[in-house]
């Protein structure tokens, strides 16, 4: 029920997600700065991100940490169940799925990148998510939801989508952007909309943070 694409871009890491459940974002997406990113997905249990990501934050190899996670002996019972995809500051992205994933699932890697699925309309649709990411251009977020409306376009997940979420971590302890449609009939088209809305503003949040009396205001009143 869920499509994700996890990226590295020099420093930054980058996630987008859509799924046919409501409020896909906030169980799947698991990014640390200066760390990594993981996905966890299909039949979601929310502590194997920052699980993978912790592996990942002790000795920076994306592969042990997958073995480390799927290889537990807590999660024996459950792993087969579980979609994940860890990724971390060099090299490849990597990928499990386990034997009880739903409907047709896929994964690709790149370096720097790695896509899942369950519930696809085809295996291909991964594969789609990495070539489009790496054909487009602009700023992170926008390539990665470039990747997002390729893999919908090419038939994304076998029913509707109704939740969406774009995250991306960089050089400061908070996910710089982090944009979520919990749930909608079209939620990768509002995906676009709350981007065009944020992106032009997301360096002036960044600097209220770190230097507010050199910060923008926007003029609303209690401007936050």
């Amino acid at each position: 029920m869920t499509l994700s694409l996890v990226v590295r871009d020099g420093e930054r890491f980058g996630i987008v997600v859509a799924s046919s459940s409501p409020a896909v974002a906030a169980r799947v997406a698991h990014l640390r700065p200066g760390v990594g990113a993981a996905a966890s997905q299909n039949v979601t249990d929310p502590t194997l991100g920052p699980r993978l990501l912790r592996g990942l934050a002790d000795h920076g190899d994306a592969e042990r940490a997958l073995a480390e996670v799927t290889g537990a002996p807590d999660t024996a019972k459950t792993i087969d169940y579980r979609q994940l995809t860890v990724l971390g500051r060099s090299g490849p992205g990597f990928a499990h799925s386990g034997a009880w994933t739903l409907g047709t699932h896929a994964s690709a890697t790149a370096d720097g990148a790695v896509a899942a699925g369950n519930m696809l309309s085809g295996a291909h649709i991964p594969g789609v998510l990495l070539d489009a990411y790496a054909a487009a251009s602009g700023e992170l977020e926008e390539r990665l939801l470039t990747a997002l409306r390729a893999g919908v376009a090419a038939g994304g997940e076998e029913g509707p989508l109704h939740s969406a979420g774009l995250a991306v971590v960089a050089d400061v302890d908070w996910r710089v952007t982090d944009l979520r449609v919990d749930w909608a009939d079209d939620p990768v088209d509002r995906l676009g909309d709350l981007l065009d809305v944020w992106l032009p503003q997301r360096d002036d949040y960044v600097r209220r943070a770190l230097d507010p009396a050199s910060a923008p205001s926007y003029g609303v009143p209690g401007d936050l």
